[in-house]
């Protein structure tokens, strides 16, 4: 089961469409979900009853346009709607406990402009379990390929796991980027031919499993000698998706969620895939 959640806003209709084909993909069911503060479910004739009676009315009417927009993405797919009592984070990192994905709009109703990440975006991306796509706009013409950040941590393996997973899935090429960035006071290192060469043969090792076990995936290893977050901005251009592990920890470009991937958040050109979890 995927889990997509709405809020009404645009992008919350455009993480709708692009769970409905990850649904396709994946051939599992799609639930779209939508949060309200508790006292609106709750039916009754005290002083605010009307007000709970049009919220809810207003809640269904979201539930009812990420629906239709799901099904117009893919007709072939089940969707259930499915309304949430609570704050929109925790009840969305609840109900997907079990969920294979979370999917959100990345800023919705009332997002800070210039910031690619609202506060639920933030919430579900730091605190779910599952793997969390927060999706802004979706590349109008996409170039058949998916993104992922190297850096030989935990995180990053798992990252790896789902992007070769997805480009199998997809039928799209691979770029593996490893950011090669030494800071210093004054800039970074310069570049030598045998750090990079040794950076190379790293990121071919990290590869040679993946590879492996998903034969059929075009992979292109990039070594890059910059700052992370400015080497995936490039790198995840008119990308279908840009995927980054979390917390992580390696002698291999400092690639951490507590820096890279949160600033990801905010930054990321494309849909983005926050791998909170080991599944392949």
């Amino acid at each position: 089961m995927i889990i997509v959640g709405v809020d009404g806003s645009r992008t919350g209709l455009d993480a709708a469409g692009w769970a409905a084909t990850e649904a396709a993909l994946r051939q599992v069911p799609l639930t779209v979900a939508h949060a309200v503060p508790k006292w609106v479910c709750e039916e009754g004739d005290g002083h605010y009853a009307e007000v709970g009676r049009w919220l809810r009315e207003s809640a269904r009417s979201v539930l009812v346009s990420a629906r239709d927009r799901a099904l117009r993405e893919r007709p072939q797919i089940t969707v259930e709607t499915v309304l949430l009592p609570g704050d929109p984070r925790s009840a969305l990192v609840k109900i997907s406990e079990n969920a294979e994905l979370l999917v959100t709009g990345s800023r919705g109703v009332g997002g800070v402009r210039g910031l690619l990440v609202g506060s639920v975006a933030y919430g579900v991306a730091a605190h779910a379990v599952t793997d969390v796509v927060l999706v802004r706009a979706r590349p109008s013409t996409p170039r058949g390929e998916i993104v992922v950040g190297v850096d030989g941590s935990p995180g990053g393996v798992r990252a790896l796991g789902f992007a070769f997973a997805e480009a199998e899935l997809r039928g799209t090429k691979l770029r593996a980027v490893h950011a090669w960035a030494w800071p210093h006071p004054s800039g970074f290192e310069p570049a030598g031919r045998e750090g990079e060469l040794d950076q190379s043969r790293e990121l071919d090792e990290l590869l040679a499993g993946h590879r492996e076990r998903h034969p059929g995936v075009e992979v292109v290893p990039e070594i890059v000698h910059g700052h992370p977050v400015e080497v995936l901005r490039e790198a995840a251009a008119d990308a279908d998706l840009l995927v980054v592990g979390t917390h992580g920890r390696s002698q291999l470009a400092g690639m951490l969620m507590g820096s890279i991937s949160q600033a990801m958040l905010h930054h990321a050109p494309c849909p983005l895939a926050v791998i909170r979890r080991g599944r392949a």
